[in-house]
């Protein structure tokens, strides 16, 4: 497995595949054509189908520059490796194309060529699945961060401390912030209003109204474009801060415990994203929103001071019970449903922490197994439900002009 740096990026949205993603393969290949006058870029399927909504040219223009690029939007070509394929060419005075690098934004804003798993990333993780990391931790009477300590070295510690930094910032941002989110929905935003609300309730209400507020606020910020932190994506990266900045407010955890919080949901991710998929295109929401779940949970269960098997438990519970979620985008934008599915989750992987918590880990399907089902439910989805807008809410409402 990838370190957890692939993991948690820190970028704007609002998309992690379909904006971070392109802006990043713009980035590599204008290193390697700084001089070149003139650039092409194609994009194919799920990026060009959703790809105004998600500012994906938009991303890429604002690298190689506007006067000098050409973007060809080809949402009918999906190339075989993977959904979100893109193709980059010099274009020169005569109008020929020259060295064409075709890549792909795999999720999470991660690149890959054809046939490999990301690029010019180092493996730093020997072990893939949960239950070996846990019966490798269980055999040295550790926790799943000491794996990640044991993997990554003392500096992990230093970019989850930013990770944590940028996840908070967003939060707060997100509370204080109002009017309506850019794109054409006119879609208010509700993050200050459900924390003044929850702030009126008794102590139960309150507290499941401040994950929304705190989940909504970041999901908000991505969508308006703000600076976040890729959770596994960024249209599911209001769950694990939503949920940890409740936990952090109410408890007053200290924060090295938020960030070996934070080192154990990225276990939990960085096994989704290597048995599966944490792309949308290619798995539908289930590998988004439904991975977020499961990584809040299990950092929520071990801050509140679970075990090896009930935090498992706690990861399997949140993404099997998301199995299936399709991602169908109103009008292409990470707004409907998506901002409001990122505040269900953080509620869903609270109660997941309860329930693992009463059953003391004891369950019969494993995290791992989910994960394995969660990628051939994602395969077997229809294209029009993995992020193109042409199926479920999204062709409910016609596109905007």
């Amino acid at each position: 497995m990838k370190s957890l740096k692939e993991l948690f990026r820190v970028g704007y949205g609002p998309s992690s595949s379909h904006t971070m993603g392109p802006r990043a393969a713009a980035q590599n290949y204008l290193a390697r054509h700084s001089d070149a006058a003139r650039f092409r870029v194609t994009l194919y399927g799920s990026l060009a189908s959703t790809g105004k909504g998600h500012l994906t040219d938009e991303a890429i223009l604002t690298v190689l520059g506007n006067e000098r690029t050409e973007v060809v939007w080809c949402p009918e070509i999906v190339l075989p490796f993977h959904p979100n394929g893109m193709k980059f060419e010099v274009k020169m005075e005569d109008g020929t194309l020259v060295d064409p690098w075709v890549v792909y934004s795999v999720g999470g804003g991660a690149l890959a060529e054809e046939g490999e798993s990301a690029i010019e990333t180092p493996e730093v993780y020997e072990l893939d699945h949960l239950m070996d990391i846990m019966n490798w931790c269980d055999e040295r009477g550790m926790h799943y961060w000491n794996y990640v300590d044991e993997c990554e070295g003392p500096e992990i510690w230093d970019y989850l401390d930013y990770v944590w930094e940028v996840m908070e910032a967003a939060v707060e941002r997100g509370l204080e912030a109002e009017g309506v989110l850019p794109g054409g929905l006119n879609l208010q935003r509700k993050a200050p209003r459900y924390y003044i609300k929850a702030l009126g309730y008794g102590k139960n209400l309150q507290s499941r109204g401040l994950v929304f507020a705190y989940a909504l606020a970041v999901s908000e910020e991505n969508a308006s474009g703000g600076q976040i932190v890729t959770a596994p994506t960024c249209g599911s990266c209001g769950v694990v801060p939503g949920v940890l900045y409740h936990i952090v407010k109410s408890r007053q955890v200290p924060r090295i415990r938020t960030l070996h919080a934070l080192a154990t949901a990225g276990l939990v991710g960085n096994v989704a994203k290597t048995l599966a998929s944490i792309s949308g295109a290619e798995a539908g929401c289930q590998a988004e929103v439904g991975v977020a779940c499961a990584m809040a949970a299990a950092a929520a269960n071990y801050s509140f001071g679970g075990g090896l098997a009930a935090t498992e438990y706690a990861a399997e519970m949140g993404l099997e019970h998301h199995l299936g979620m399709t991602c169908d985008p109103i009008c292409g934008l990470v707004q409907i449903p998506c901002i409001e599915r990122n505040a269900h989750a953080a509620g869903r992987a609270l109660d997941a922490n309860i329930y693992a918590t009463f059953a003391e880990g004891v369950h019969r399907i494993s995290y791992d197994k989910a994960v394995t089902v969660m990628g051939k439910t994602g395969r077997d989805l229809p294209s029009l439900y993995r992020e193109t807008s042409e199926g479920g809410l999204a062709s409910l409402v016609n596109n905007p002009k």
